[in-house]
C-alpha cells in the first residue's frame, strides 16, 4: 500500500506541472498569447469589400502600404476580384481574408454566385444576381449557402490567395439565425481558418457563443461608423472611439475607396457606404492624425495572421 501511495505521488509530481501549465495557458487572454499584457489595447484596422470596384482596390492597397490599415477582406464574386487576387498573390505578407458574400445590395451595380445559379436558387433573384436584400420572409437554404461559400473559398485559393481569416458581408451569416451561423463555423473549421465574431454580438444573438468551440478566436470588441454620423463629425467619431478603446482585441471595420467617377456611379442610388463615405474613411485612417492617436493612446496594431498563430499556443 505504501508503495502504491508513493507511486501515485510520483505520477502526480511528474504530471502536475505540465497539466498546470496547460491550464494556465488556456486561461491566457488573446493579448497575453500575443505577448502583450492582459490590459493591452490591441487593434485590427480592417477594410471591407475589397474587390467591389477598382476604386476600392486602389484605396485599400494604398492604405495597406501605409501600415495604418493592416487587414482587409475580399469579395470573391465581385467584378474587380481578379485585380485584388493578383495583388494578394504577389503580396503574401498582407493580411487578406475573404468577405463571404451572399447578397448584392446595390441597385445598378450587381454580382451573382460563384457556384452555378441552378444549384443555389434560394440565393438569387429572377435575373440571376444575389438578392438585393433579405426580407423577414426570405428563406435561404443553408445547404445552398454552404455550397456557395465553399465555391468562393475554392476560387480564392485557385487564384493564388492564401486567406488569413473569414468574415461575412453585411453580417448575413451572423445575424440570420443559428443554421446559417453553423454553416459559417463549419466551413471555417473545414478550411482551418479563423472567422470574425465579437463578444459584442453575444447578447443579441445567443446562438453565436453556443455554436463555437474552445479553440475558436473571439474578438473582444468591434467598432464601425453608422449612417447617423454626419460627415463633419467623422473624424470626431473615430477619435472618441480610439480614446475610449477598451483593453483586449478590437476590430475597426472600415470601408475604403476614392470618391471618383467609378465609385460615384457604382453607389449613386444612396449615400450610405458610398463614394464620399469611403473617401472619408480613407482620409482618416491614412492620416498623420490617426498615426499620432495610436501612439498617444498606446494602441498596438495586430493582424488576423498574428491572432491565428497565437490561438494555436
Amino acid at each position: 500500500m505504501k508503495c502504491k501511495r508513493m507511486l501515485a505521488c510520483l505520477i502526480f509530481f511528474l504530471a502536475g506541472p505540465p497539466f498546470q501549465a496547460h491550464a494556465q495557458n488556456a486561461n491566457r487572454s488573446l493579448a497575453e498569447k500575443l505577448g502583450f499584457p492582459r490590459d493591452a489595447k490591441l487593434l485590427i484596422v480592417h477594410a471591407d469589400d475589397v474587390g467591389v470596384t477598382h476604386s476600392v482596390n486602389a484605396a485599400t492597397t494604398q492604405a495597406l502600404e501605409t501600415g495604418l490599415v493592416n487587414s482587409a477582406s475580399i469579395m470573391v464574386p465581385c467584378p474587380w476580384f481578379p485585380e485584388i487576387a493578383d495583388y494578394a498573390k504577389s503580396h503574401p505578407d498582407k493580411d487578406f481574408g475573404l468577405h463571404l458574400t451572399l447578397t448584392s445590395e446595390r441597385v445598378y451595380y450587381r454580382w451573382g454566385p460563384v457556384a452555378s445559379k441552378d444549384n443555389v436558387p434560394s440565393l438569387v433573384d429572377e435575373n440571376g444576381y444575389f438578392q438585393h436584400d433579405w426580407a423577414p420572409t426570405t428563406r435561404i437554404n443553408p445547404r445552398e449557402a454552404e455550397l456557395e461559400l465553399r465555391a468562393q473559398i475554392d476560387r480564392a485559393y485557385a487564384m493564388g490567395i492564401r486567406p488569413t481569416h473569414l468574415d461575412s458581408h453585411q453580417y448575413r451569416l451572423i445575424e440570420n439565425g443559428k443554421e446559417l451561423f453553423e454553416v459559417f463555423v463549419r466551413v471555417a473549421h473545414d478550411y482551418k481558418l479563423p472567422f470574425f465574431v465579437t463578444r459584442d454580438w453575444f447578447a443579441n444573438h445567443p446562438y453565436l457563443e453556443s455554436s463555437m468551440g474552445p479553440a475558436d478566436i473571439i474578438i473582444d470588441h468591434t467598432v464601425t461608423i453608422e449612417p447617423n454620423i454626419p460627415p463633419a463629425k467623422w473624424a470626431e467619431f473615430y477619435t472618441t472611439a480610439l480614446k475610449s478603446l477598451r483593453p483586449g482585441v478590437t476590430e475597426f471595420v472600415i470601408h475604403l475607396a476614392f470618391a471618383d467617377d467609378e465609385m460615384k456611379a457604382a453607389t449613386r442610388e444612396r449615400d450610405t457606404w458610398g463614394a464620399a463615405w469611403r473617401q472619408r474613411d480613407f482620409d482618416f485612417f491614412t492620416s498623420q492624425e490617426f498615426r499620432q492617436l495610436l501612439a498617444d493612446q498606446n494602441i498596438k496594431l495586430i493582424t488576423w495572421r498574428e491572432l491565428a498563430r497565437a490561438a494555436k499556443q
